[in-house]
């Protein structure tokens, strides 16, 4: 116990001396902030929170008022339900989003991860109580080769230390390419991803059964996520829950 104090005394110093050398900073604009990690207060107030009331299975904010009676189901799940069970999101897909995910994504920030990890803990505080196993949303071998690491997955071991859950970051493989999905319809987007995923045959013992949390940075129409969960409920997952970083809108719902 009193090496553990003296671990922890130390840790203190050692980040109280490199505050010193290189003050906190907001993670989105450099503005002093009281420690690393956090918003500043003008970048908080741009960030669009999801919040009550959103579709109970695909997560979709209601812009306009939703169902008065029942479970709150957007039209699309009402329709065509998906593998998936429910969905919950940090943050709408909005400007204040993107500065946060772009970043991690695209140039190396990777320490965004953390920073996004609590919002994304807080929003799927439910799933997480439920949840034996988190897993993230591959990325192709070539794709992974070229950013270095996949930003799902650094999401997913952030939110599993935080929420003491266990992680299986190559639990899922693409199993061929896909093309850019930034301009395509939903219809195509399904057709896209289509068992373009499987679960990776060592891994089937410790997924069979359980109930499984996939981790994603973005979700717009669902279909990547669809896919994902199809793989992991035909290796036998008893249920598949959906915690992304940010939700696009669907002006539909």
């Amino acid at each position: 116990m009193r090496a553990d104090a003296g671990l922890r005394h130390l840790a203190r110093a050692g980040a109280a001396a490199l505050d010193l050398l290189l003050p906190p900073s907001c993670i989105t604009c450099g503005r002093a902030v009281e420690r690393n990690g956090l918003l500043c207060p003008e970048c908080f107030r741009r960030t669009g929170f999801v919040t009550a009331p959103y579709c109970d299975c695909c997560g979709v904010p209601f812009d306009a008022r939703p169902p008065a009676r029942g479970r709150l189901v957007c039209a699309r799940c009402d329709a065509a339900p998906s593998a998936f069970a429910r969905v919950r999101a940090a943050l709408r897909y909005d400007a204040g989003a993107r500065a946060l995910i772009l970043p991690l994504k695209h140039a190396d920030r990777t320490e965004i991860a953390a920073a996004l990890a609590p919002m994304m803990a807080r929003a799927g505080a439910e799933l997480l109580r439920e949840t034996e196993l988190l897993a993230p949303v591959p990325l192709h071998r070539w794709r992974l080769f070229r950013r270095r690491y996949n930003q799902a997955a650094l999401l997913a071991r952030a939110i599993g230390r935080l929420a003491r859950r266990p992680v299986l970051p190559d639990a899922l493989a693409r199993t061929r390419r896909t093309a850019s999905m930034g301009a395509k319809s939903a219809a195509e987007r399904q057709r896209e991803v289509e068992n373009a995923f499987a679960v990776r045959p060592r891994h089937a013992v410790r997924i069979a059964g359980r109930r499984v949390l996939l981790i994603d940075d973005v979700m717009t129409s669902g279909a990547t996520a669809d896919a994902c969960a199809r793989a992991l409920l035909a290796a036998g997952a008893a249920r598949v829950d959906v915690l992304v970083a940010a939700r696009v809108p669907d002006p539909r719902a």
